[in-house]
């Protein structure tokens, strides 16, 4: 297989871990204090929901490296 095909689906496979990563995430912040949803409470991430928001992070991170390398890469 070519480099280009490798990087294509890598890239595919980590924008839909990305938009699950997303999904999963906890409801109520954002907008939502905006149009009546959860006040101005700051609360700290703990357990899981931190780790998911990281694992956000890091393939977000990922995506955007690789959709650099792949104009590089042609």
């Amino acid at each position: 297989m070519e480099t280009t095909t490798i990087l294509t689906i890598i890239q595919v496979v980590i924008s839909v871990v990305l938009i699950g990563l997303i999904l999963v995430q906890n409801k109520g912040t954002g907008l939502s204090s905006s149009f009546g949803g959860e006040g101005n409470v700051y609360s700290t991430k703990r357990g899981a929901e931190k780790s998911v928001f990281m694992a956000t992070i890091v393939c977000a991170a990922l995506f955007v490296g690789l959709s650099i390398a792949h104009l590089f890469i042609q």
